[in-house]
């Protein structure tokens, strides 16, 4: 199988062999894409920047989709417990942080992906108490925001509007709020692992699929798929968590490092998922008859109505955190709209 290719053959069992005490010098870096992916470039520039500043005293490992096991939830369990000391969490990890399925929302982003970028990890947003306490209760930290690219659809038969996905079989990430939203345009959402996404798509389990544009590519969704659907309702954002014990364990010159690091990383996070995205839509231009719909404002605009009600669902469901969390982000967008 195609996915083979990418997938290691490792297991849980590397984690539960790995004590929660490790060489303080090493810091485990866990990622849910694989090599060659927007995490993977991140996770790179942050490991020459780390072992640059502290002088090679810190050897971050990487650890990309395959090499700590297939499961998401694997990867957030490791660095709940300290397994693996930092890595990126997003749609699948609103089953350990219910309230990061804020990120999830459509249609709350700014259209301009720099805007979204410094509103993501301003201190009114990425800083806000309710935002912290929401990892912190799970025993994480939030430390950065990485905004990967516009989430994009792809379908067997072309979507423009609302009655087009009527019905239509389209995976989701396991995460509530998404189900909620496909369901509020009137799909019917499914969960499938990213490991057998490919599979499921050419035999006909899912319909549909929503990933960012370099995924559809480094994966070869495109190749059994036939319409590529621009809705412009969400970019797909990654979190940056590390272990909370670990983090605070750190000196105040090292917690330093990393916010130092992390706001660099906002530019060069963006530049990486521009390039990326860019170059592998023109990848699958060239490699594929694909037909691409960009909708129109009209066209968005009727998804948006179908979309706001999920923010009160997203409240309801996880309380007074998450909907101080959707205030400051909000807030944090109008701030960097402003260029504040």
């Amino acid at each position: 199988m195609r996915l083979n290719r990418f997938i290691c053959a490792a297991t849980f069992g590397f984690l539960a062999a790995t004590t929660t005490t490790v060489n303080a010098d090493t810091w485990r870096f866990g990622l849910e894409e694989i090599e060659g992916s927007v995490q993977h470039s991140y996770a790179e520039r942050f490991k020459a920047l780390v072992e640059e500043k502290s002088e090679g005293e810190i050897d971050v490992q990487l650890l990309p989709y395959g090499k700590w096991g297939s499961s998401y939830s694997a990867l957030y369990d490791a660095i709940q417990g300290g397994a693996i000391q930092l890595g990126f969490g997003s749609g699948a990890l609103g089953g350990t942080v219910p309230e990061s399925q804020l990120l999830n929302l459509n249609y709350i982003m700014p259209s301009d992906q720099w805007v979204t970028a410094q509103g993501l990890n301003s201190d009114t947003f990425l800083k806000s108490k309710a935002w912290q306490e929401s990892f912190r209760k799970r025993s994480l930290v939030p430390l950065a925001e990485l905004p990967e690219g516009y989430q994009v659809w792809t379908s067997n038969k072309a979507v423009k509007t609302p009655d087009d996905i009527e019905n239509l079989g389209i995976r989701v990430m396991d995460n509530s709020l998404l189900r909620a939203t496909y369901k509020a345009y009137g799909a019917s959402p499914t969960s499938i692992a990213y490991g057998e996404l490919y599979s499921a798509l050419q035999q006909g389990q899912a319909e549909g699929n929503i990933q960012p544009v370099f995924a559809h590519e480094e994966m070869a969704f495109y190749e059994v798929q036939d319409y590529m659907i621009f809705a412009q309702q969400s970019q797909f954002v990654a979190t940056l968590i590390g272990n909370a014990d670990w983090y605070d364990g750190l000196s105040a010159e090292q917690q330093k490092m990393i916010n130092g690091i992390t706001k660099t990383l906002v530019r060069e996070g963006h530049d990486i998922q521009s390039r990326y995205n860019e170059e592998r839509l023109e990848t699958i231009k060239s490699k594929s008859d694909i037909n691409i719909i960009e909708l129109t404002e009209a066209q968005r605009n009727a998804f948006r109505e179908k979309a706001k009600p999920v923010r009160q669902v997203y409240i309801d469901e996880v309380g007074a955190r998450g909907e101080q969390s959707l205030g400051a982000l909000l807030s944090a967008f109008d701030k960097a709209a402003k260029g504040e």
